[in-house]
C-alpha cells in the first residue's frame, strides 16, 4: 500500500468534489423539460428572476438530486464497509441480502403499521433494524471465515426470504400502498420527502463519523483480525461500530429508495482501481463518488423515455450485473489458478 499524503488525498477528493458538481447541474438542468445551464445557475443565485425555470429547479428537481447524492453515498460507503469486515470483494448491501432485510423491515410497517398505530416515521427505524438483524445473520450463517461463493449463496437465500417476505406482506395493503412496495422492490427515488431526506442525511453522516476515524484500523484488519489485533486493533469493537454504521446507512437508504442495486459494489471496486485500497481516502472518496453514480443514473432514469420514468434500481442493475459477474469469474480464477 502507498503511502498516503495529504496533497494527494486533497487532490483525489477535489476531483471528485467537482464531478459531484458536474452531475448536479446535469440532474438539475435534464429532465422532460431541459434546462440550459444557464437557467440552472440562475434559479440558483437569483431564482426571483426566473420564474417557471427556479420552481423547476429549486421545488421539483433540487430535492431529488439532494436525495440522490445521499442514498447513492450511503449504499456506496456502506459497500466499502462490508468488504473490509468481511474481507470480501463481492460484499455488497444488495447481493448479500442486507438491502433485503432493510425494505422487508420498512414493507412490514408500510404495510401493517396502520393497524398497529405505526406512522411513516417508523419506517426508518424499522428498515434499519432489518438491515442489522440480516448482517448479524449473515454473520452468524455463513461463518466469519466465509468464501465469496458461500456468502454468494447466503446472499442469494436472504434475498429469495426477503423477496417472499415483502410479497405476502404486500398481499394484505392496499392499492397504494401495493403500487408502493412494487417500486420499492426495484428501487425508485419519486418519492422525495423533505423530512425523510433529513433522516437519510444524518444517517449518512452518523456513519461517516464512526467510520473515518476507524479507516486506519480497518486498513490493518486487511491483513487478518490475528495480525490487527497484534498491532493493537480491538477488532471486535471495529466490527462492532462499523457493523452498525453500515447498518445505519443501508436502512436509512432502503427506506426511503427501496432496492437500489449494486452501487456498493461497483464504485468501491472502480476507486480501488483508481486511487488504492487505502480506507482513510477510500471511505470518503466512496461517499462522493456513490453520490454522484447514483445521481446520474437516476437522471437518466428519469430523462430518457421522455415524460415516462425508469426506475433507478434497473439502471443501476443493468450497470452492477456484468460487474458483479466479471468479479465473480475473476475470484474463481484466483482460487483455481496453479
Amino acid at each position: 500500500m502507498k503511502v498516503l499524503t495529504a496533497r494527494h488525498a486533497a487532490g483525489v477528493l477535489a476531483v471528485l468534489a467537482l464531478a459531484v458538481a458536474a452531475s448536479v447541474i446535469v440532474g438539475l438542468a435534464a429532465g422532460p423539460s431541459s434546462l440550459s445551464v444557464r437557467e440552472v445557475v440562475s434559479a440558483l443565485l437569483a431564482p426571483e428572476t426566473q420564474g417557471a425555470a427556479a420552481d423547476i429547479v429549486l421545488r421539483v428537481r433540487l430535492p431529488r438530486v439532494v436525495l440522490s447524492l445521499l442514498v447513492g453515498a450511503s449504499l456506496a460507503v456502506a459497500g466499502v464497509l462490508f468488504q473490509a469486515l468481511l474481507r470480501n470483494p463481492l460484499a455488497d448491501p444488495f447481493v448479500l441480502g442486507v438491502s433485503g432485510g432493510a425494505a422487508l423491515g420498512g414493507i412490514a410497517v408500510l404495510s401493517l403499521g396502520p393497524a398497529v398505530g405505526l406512522s411513516h416515521a417508523a419506517v426508518a427505524p424499522a428498515a434499519f433494524a432489518g438491515a442489522l438483524a440480516t448482517t448479524l445473520l449473515l454473520g452468524l450463517v455463513s461463518g466469519s471465515r466465509a468464501s465469496p461463493t458461500s456468502l454468494l449463496l447466503t446472499g442469494v437465500v436472504f434475498n429469495a426470504f426477503a423477496s417472499a417476505g415483502i410479497v405476502f406482506l404486500a398481499s394484505f395493503a392496499g392499492l397504494n400502498e401495493g403500487a408502493g412496495v412494487f417500486l420499492w422492490l426495484i428501487g425508485s427515488l419519486s418519492n422525495v420527502r423533505a423530512d425523510v431526506t433529513g433522516w437519510v442525511a444524518l444517517f449518512l453522516f452518523a456513519g461517516l463519523a464512526c467510520a473515518l476515524p476507524l479507516a486506519r484500523n480497518l486498513n490493518l484488519m486487511t491483513l487478518g483480525e490475528e495480525t490487527a489485533q497484534q498491532l493493537g486493533v480491538d477488532v471486535v469493537r471495529v466490527q462492532r461500530v462499523l457493523l452498525v454504521a453500515a447498518s445505519l446507512m443501508v436502512g436509512a437508504a432502503v427506506s426511503v429508495a427501496g432496492l437500489v442495486g449494486f452501487v456498493g459494489l461497483i464504485i468501491p471496486h472502480l476507486l480501488r482501481l483508481l486511487i488504492g485500497p487505502d480506507h482513510r481516502l477510500l471511505v470518503p472518496s466512496a461517499a462522493l463518488a456513490g453520490g454522484a453514480f447514483l445521481l446520474l443514473c437516476d437522471t437518466a432514469a428519469r430523462s430518457l423515455l421522455g415524460g415516462r420514468e425508469l426506475p433507478v434500481g434497473a439502471l443501476t442493475s443493468l450497470a452492477g450485473g456484468p460487474v458483479f459477474l466479471w468479479l465473480l469469474r475473476r475470484h474463481q480464477q484466483r482460487i483455481f489458478a496453479p
